[in-house]
């Protein structure tokens, strides 16, 4: 246990060398790999398992490995197949719920499963990739030890992080409710809020702190690791300049409550957005070498995709040909970027009557349009697969906001403001709102899931690329969000 924690310590430390990586001023529990929020434990945690599969593989290699001479490459493979397999089944994910034990090895058992099948692949091109029952016995022994110690230890008072809130608003609750919702590998204990004059009370009662004591004190007092800023009018002399800037000279780090949101949810928040954020904010990297970067990741992922799942796509095409007789492709007219429009392609969900009246309509849930076959490709994301030769006409991206119809774009940017932001890149089949959000079907949904678009235009990289390909995986495995 005590070794656990000094390598955390350790990790959490040494993470600072490396230039891919940025620790935000004064932030402990997050570190940023190419733009990218990431849980600093998350992070220890991959790095960590990183070593023991490694370890793991050292130690029974003469069980199961022919060549010695390929130890140290067939070793690597397998400590990364594994990391991929438990990254598709959410194992980097972790919600801090009382069943985490029955979640890890629910998930665990799954991944290794994943992990045996995709050695064997490469087994049958390099034959010394071949991997023994022992191998995965030992690894998955090992992980789960590791993580259950890792959990205990992250639920230690020591890793807890201590907010202090100033503001008491509707922004201000929204806050709590992140902070306590139990998601993500650090916990958060909000210790208060400070009421600000002007703003409409929105938090307990309870839990405000005395309005007459300095910050600075206030912080000191209940020990608070950061200060979180959510007061939205900062001109009627009410808000605290001098008092936060003392508390950032004195060692307590201030945060903004749309950086706290873009940190913690991956979402720019529009109800705490001023509009100085997204101009001075950085990123926003639309780079000619970031395009090109993405369009060559656009093209493999898509022709691998595309060979990979080309039964599956025969199957699904002959399913629906079957079930009602009616065209197999569905097109539909759908907004791109810089709002140019271009025919969507994808399997046919609905039966072939779904919008007799010619009105468009959201999608519901049970929606009783779909048809059998339509329940399941949707559920499993199988009817997204034909979009791939969008993506070949370079009209979408494999990862970008998901294009939606002319007739829908015209009311939301009507209602919902930056919503037009999005088309400064092109759609994608999947994305970071699409893995994040449940299937969106009505105004409130869409400006949900525009805050993930928003922090996807503004931190995006091939790095995010890459998370988002593992999410979608999980997402089709476990049939999460589709209707």
């Amino acid at each position: 246990m005590g070794w656990i924690a000094r390598q955390l310590w350790w990790l959490k430390t040494s993470a600072q060398v490396f230039r891919i990586m940025e620790v935000p001023s004064g932030e402990v529990i997050v570190i940023r790999i190419f733009h990218h929020y990431v849980s600093r434990i998350a992070f220890t945690l991959l790095l960590l398992e990183v070593s023991i599969l490694l370890a793991a593989a050292v130690a029974s290699a003469p069980l199961w490995l022919s060549d010695p001479g390929q130890l140290y490459f067939a070793a690597l493979a397998f400590a990364l197949v594994i990391v991929f397999s438990m990254s598709t089944f959410g194992m980097y994910q972790h919600d801090q719920s009382r069943r985490y034990v029955r979640s890890t090895v629910l998930r665990l058992t799954p991944s290794f499963v994943l992990g045996f099948a995709v050695m064997q692949l490469l087994a049958m091109v390099l034959p010394e990739m071949r991997a023994g029952s022992v191998v995965f016995l030992l690894g998955g022994v090992a992980v789960l030890t590791a993580r259950l110690l890792v959990f205990t230890s992250a639920q230690s008072r020591m890793l807890v992080q201590r907010l202090m809130i100033v503001g008491d608003g509707a922004v201000a609750r929204e806050c709590l409710q992140l902070a306590t919702g139990r998601i993500g590998f650090h916990p958060f204990r909000v210790v208060g809020f400070v009421p600000v004059k002007g703003e409409v009370r929105a938090v307990p009662a309870g839990m405000l702190l005395p309005a007459d004591l300095p910050l600075l004190t206030l912080a000191q007092r209940y020990a608070a690791d950061e200060i979180i800023v959510t007061v939205g009018d900062r001109r009627n002399g009410a808000f605290p300049v001098r008092q936060l800037l003392e508390c950032a000279l004195g060692g307590v780090p201030v945060t903004d409550a749309a950086a706290f949101f873009e940190r913690e949810a991956c979402q720019i928040r529009l109800d705490s957005l001023q509009p100085s954020y997204l101009i001075f904010g950085g990123g926003f990297n639309q780079s000619l070498t970031r395009a090109t970067i993405k369009r060559i990741f656009d093209l493999l992922v898509s022709a691998a995709i595309g060979l990979l799942s080309l039964p599956v796509m025969l199957a699904t095409a002959l399913a629906i040909k079957v079930e009602d007789g009616g065209p197999v492709f569905y097109r539909q007219e759908r907004v791109g970027r810089d709002k140019r429009l271009f025919q969507v392609l994808k399997f046919r969900s609905m039966r072939q009557d779904a919008e007799h009246d010619g009105r468009p309509q959201w999608a519901v849930p049970d929606d009783p349009r779909v048809t059998l076959v339509g329940h399941w490709i949707r559920k499993l994301r199988i009817d997204e697969l034909p979009q791939m030769l969008n993506v070949f006409r370079g009209e979408m991206s494999f990862v970008g906001p998901r294009p939606e119809r002319a007739y829908f774009v015209e009311q939301l940017c009507d209602q919902i403001a930056y919503y037009n932001v999005r088309h400064g890149i092109k759609p994608g089949i999947t994305g970071l709102a699409q893995v994040r959000y449940r299937y969106g079907a009505s105004t409130e949904d869409a400006l949900q899931k525009l805050q993930y678009d928003l922090y996807y235009l503004k931190n995006g990289s091939l790095f995010l690329d890459l998370l988002i390909l593992v999410d979608t995986v999980q997402v089709v495995l476990f049939g999460k969000g589709g209707r």
